[in-house]
């Protein structure tokens, strides 16, 4: 069995392997190849910092074309939540957050847990943070952070992605956008996220971005390290045998699992269903339940 390949579980915590070989194979000639291409990109995005100046989506309005269930969940969520999202957002990306909101929805009621609010919350690899207004109406942080390591990436109308992010973040004071990579950050977190982090060398250079940067233990291990002892970290996996990579990885740093679950029906259509876990500092450091309702949740 190769070496990025898990054995597939399905459910919460007593599901997910307790060890599992995460070593990196050696990589093909290919995979040097792709990566070295990527290296180029990379390195000529981070010293030119190309920028045309914030970019500004047109705000919807209203959601239009959607599902019976689509619209269904999403005024559930609106109501929740006292959100909406197309008041400040093109229809596509509105609709995206919405689905990030609703899979942290799903798992916070799946999971029983209290919900952190008004605390500091760094989003771990957030392109060009579309999604800032997910984590502010889910956690309602005093201070908001998203980190991304290749921030000056070009989209086709010229634009970076730290164009996007400051349009994005325009009307959120309290949020931020960091271009840098997150094992070199040094900052406390109430709230750590990570959406899709890269725990395969085969997702990272799918992405475009050179094999230099895949390092998913010293990712982990400097999520530990900024995660305040009362803090949770929240990921996203695209897949089961993904998550039980990632699992392996944080209960080998010292995290612990306090949930896992599929998200089987979301407001977006998946091919596979992602999975979302919540962690903590191991039992050693402290009681997970009563450290979390330290951080009272404010219901909508």
């Amino acid at each position: 069995m190769s070496s990025e390949t898990a054995y597939l579980t399905v459910g919460h915590e007593g599901a997910l392997p307790a060890t599992i070989d995460v070593s990196l194979p050696g990589y093909s000639i290919h995979q040097r190849l792709r990566s070295a291409y990527h290296a180029v990109r990379y390195r000529l995005a981070n010293n030119l910092r190309w920028s045309l100046g914030e970019y500004r989506e047109l705000p919807a309005g209203h959601l239009l074309d959607l599902t019976q269930e689509q619209r269904s969940r999403v005024a559930v969520l609106q109501r929740r939540y006292s959100m909406k999202f197309e008041a400040h957002l093109s229809a596509g990306t509105a609709l995206r957050t919405y689905d990030y909101l609703d899979l942290l929805d799903q798992a916070w009621t799946d999971w029983d847990l209290a919900r952190p609010s008004h605390g500091i919350v760094y989003d771990v690899g957030c392109a060009n943070f579309w999604y800032a207004r997910t984590l502010g109406a889910f956690f309602r942080p005093k201070r908001l952070v998203g980190v991304e390591v290749d921030g000056y990436r070009l989209y086709r109308n010229g634009h970076c992605r730290r164009d996007y992010a400051r349009g994005y973040l325009r009307e959120l004071p309290h949020a931020a956008f960091e271009v840098r990579d997150y094992v070199g950050v040094r900052q406390r977190a109430d709230v750590i996220t990570a959406w899709f982090p890269f725990i395969t060398s085969g997702r990272l250079l799918a992405w475009r971005l050179p094999l230099s940067l895949f390092d998913p233990e010293s990712l982990i291990r400097a999520i530990l390290s900024n995660l305040n002892p009362n803090g949770v970290f929240v990921m996203v996996n695209h897949n089961q045998a993904e998550a039980n990579i990632a699992a392996a990885l944080c209960r080998m740093v010292g995290l612990s699992n306090m949930g896992s679950t599929y998200i089987k029906r979301s407001i977006r259509s998946r091919l596979v269903a992602p999975v979302i876990s919540c962690w903590r500092r191991g039992a050693r450091h402290t009681n997970a339940r009563r450290d979390l309702r330290l951080l009272p949740s404010r219901l909508h």
